[in-house]
This record gives C-alpha cells, structure tokens and sequence, in this order.
C-alpha cells in the first residue's frame, strides 16, 4: 500500500489522537496528510509519548523513539495509520 492510499483505520487513529490528547477538534476534521507536529495539530514529545503509548494498547504497536523512521511515521494521521497496519498485532 503507498502512502498516498486511505487507511481504514484512519478514522479510528484520528479518534484515539484526539481523545488521548485532549485536542479539542473534531476528529473528522484532522486532515490525513497534514502535519501531526507544529503547524498542523501542533503536537510536542509529550503528545508522542502518550500517543505511542495508546497506540500500543489499542494496536499492540510499540512505537520507539529510537526507529530511524520514527520522524516519517508520527509524519501525519495516514503515515502514522500505514505504519500501525503494517506492524500492528491486534
């Protein structure tokens, strides 16, 4: 699947960013290929570590900061969805 393609989770990872993080948006509104950090949701370190965290829950992903990749994944909501289909294990 290239990234340019729509997740099926991606409506559901939007849902867990919003509601894990507080953010006070509407998760239909969070923009698949807008930035996750900085100008688009504006998310920091902190936001990573708690997201990271309920992604592991929900998908049995473990994230870590040490991936070389770890910059391209929190990318935006569709890089991030592409990488959790990729390696989730529930």
């Amino acid at each position: 699947m290239d990234d340019s393609q729509v997740s099926s989770i991606e409506p559901d990872l939007a849902v867990l960013i919003v509601q894990t993080l507080k953010l006070k948006v509407d998760p239909a509104s969070v923009q698949p290929e807008a930035p996750l950090f900085g100008e688009g949701l504006g998310l920091d370190s902190i936001d990573a570590l708690e997201l990271s965290l309920a992604i592991s829950q929900t998908y049995g992903y473990q994230l870590k900061s040490s991936d070389p990749d770890i910059k391209a994944i929190f990318s935006s909501l569709r890089a991030l969805a592409h990488a959790i289909e990729k390696n989730r294990t529930k």
